[in-house]
């Protein structure tokens, strides 16, 4: 991209490339789950035949995915940081691409959530390792357009989900009736177990013969059976105790709220055991107020991620978007602007990554754009306007905004964390900020099935990001000194 044929292809940049991959498939592992609940709800198939609030109990199957993806955080950059980025990464694409698959072979509600939680566990590893392996390999000055890059396969994920289920649910219909919501589990989940065999293959630091590297930094080295055996134990552990708190809430006849509470209520618990068990590691985390402030500004960033990401088909179909496919062709325009924005955001980050509160200032800007443009959307909508193309336009302009704030937000952070901590900086951060995406798609849910409408959660949305705008101005951003850069990094 941006110099790239000045400078040649440089081994960074296949990294980006290789992470973008893995983000696509991730996404759209995820993702799949929205737009084939509103197929079943809209069709009264399998557990969601003849429900009296669909739209909770669809949500719920969201929080619970988001539970296990939440707990997972903070053990999977802890993890890099012990057995290598690259191992852990490995194994989450792996993990996923089978979860994936026996979603679609299993039947029931209960199986259904069982392994939408153990995916939910398996890629909550990804995100830690891929921002601290991209610190690693990549020159410091395009640190956030790396991150930009790669994540441009959560906007091409996002769009290919919301688009390819429902036409692979259409497509599967003839030969699998009601079935043919599984169809996209199996097509999904094979193409993420390619990529995953391509990561195994590719993703390697550059060795330049004469040239030293510490084999012992977790950048280097890729430790696959022990980081596999305890990424096996701890979602062993926080599998029976998202599926018991699930249990338990049914049995009790708790709403779907309370039991996203619940869930929720496991990120300060768990936080509060790692700072008793691993204080020393922990404490510098949480004791910075820059950081900590980010924690919580990624809450709202998740709620609309995942806001949109579950719901975007429903919202759209619900104010007169049409047919399946017609409104997850205008939702998609959303995602699709990932394409331009996290690039963007990444290479706008960089320019002012030595001013002064640079990244910060940035960011403030984008977020106070995308809380108007939420509120603008939500107006037209309520107002009874439903024209596609309109919507489409809103959708993709306010998505531009939404992308590219997030590699700013990545960037910035990682300038305020040691390179020996920062596999768990990421994992601390997106543990906080799973508790939006916990909440968002049962809350939203509910509130619809409640209201009628999907007006009131699009103006919860906006509030949410508000407050996010808040938290941003009051963070004041400083570099954190470096003692040496590393030596894959000098050569570069």
């Amino acid at each position: 991209m941006w110099k790239l044929r000045k400078e040649g292809l440089q081994r960074y940049h296949t990294i980006w490339g290789l992470l973008f991959l893995g983000w696509f498939v991730s996404y759209i592992d995820r993702v799949a789950t929205g737009p084939i609940i509103t197929y079943m709800i809209e069709n009264e198939v399998s557990f969601f035949a003849d429900v009296a609030n669909p739209h909770a109990i669809g949500g719920l199957i969201g929080s619970l995915f988001f539970a296990g993806f939440m707990l997972m955080q903070f053990p999977g950059g802890y993890l890099g940081d012990r057995f290598g980025y690259r191992a852990i990464i490995i194994l989450s694409i792996f993990w996923a691409g089978i979860a994936t698959l026996l979603t679609g072979i299993v039947g029931g509600l209960i199986a259904f959530i069982l392994f939408r939680v153990l995916l939910g566990l398996g890629e909550g590893v990804f995100y830690s390792n891929d921002r601290s392996y991209i610190a690693y390999h990549s020159p410091p000055k395009k640190v956030g357009l790396g991150m930009g890059i790669a994540l441009t396969g959560v906007s091409l994920g996002l769009t290919a989900g919301t688009l390819g289920v429902p036409y692979l649910i259409t497509l599967a219909e003839p030969f699998m009736n009601h079935n043919a919501w599984r169809f996209p589990f199996f097509v999904t989940g094979g193409i993420t177990l390619i990529v995953a065999f391509i990561l195994l293959k590719y993703l390697k630091p550059k060795a330049t013969p004469g040239v030293a590297v510490d084999s012992s930094s977790p950048g280097i080295k890729a430790q696959f059976g022990k980081g596999f055996l305890y990424m096996t134990l701890y979602s062993a552990v926080f599998l029976v105790i998202v599926m018991g708190i699930y249990f338990f809430s049914v049995k009790l006849g708790l709403s779907s709220i309370a039991i996203a509470i619940i869930l929720t209520a496991l990120c300060p618990l768990l936080i509060l055991y790692l700072y008793i068990t691993k204080k020393s590691e922990i404490k510098p985390l949480l004791a910075n107020k820059n950081l900590f402030l980010l924690y919580l500004f990624f809450i709202p960033i998740m709620w609309h991620l995942w806001f949109y990401g579950f719901w975007s088909v429903s919202i759209v179909k619900d104010f007169g978007g049409g047919a399946l496919m017609a409104a997850a062709l205008v939702a998609s325009f959303n995602g699709l602007a990932g394409l331009i924005g996290f690039p963007l955001g990444g290479k706008i980050s960089d320019l002012v990554s030595d001013r002064p509160n640079g990244r910060r200032n940035v960011l403030a800007v984008l977020t106070g754009v995308l809380t108007i443009l939420i509120f603008v959307f939500a107006a037209y909508v309520m107002m009874g306007h439903n024209n596609p193309v309109v919507m489409s336009i809103m959708l993709f302009v306010s998505g531009l905004f939404f992308f590219a704030l997030q590699p700013v937000a990545h960037a910035l952070a990682s300038d305020l964390t040691p390179e020996k901590s920062k596999g768990s900086m990421f994992g601390m951060l997106n543990l906080v900020a799973e508790i939006g995406a916990v909440l968002s798609p049962v809350v939203s849910g509910v509130v619809r099935d409640s209201t009628g409408s999907w007006g009131m959660p699009l103006m919860l949305d906006g509030a949410l990001m508000a407050a996010g705008l808040v938290l941003v101005l009051a963070v004041s951003s400083q570099k954190v000194r470096q003692t040496a850069l590393s030596p894959v990094k000098a050569e570069n």
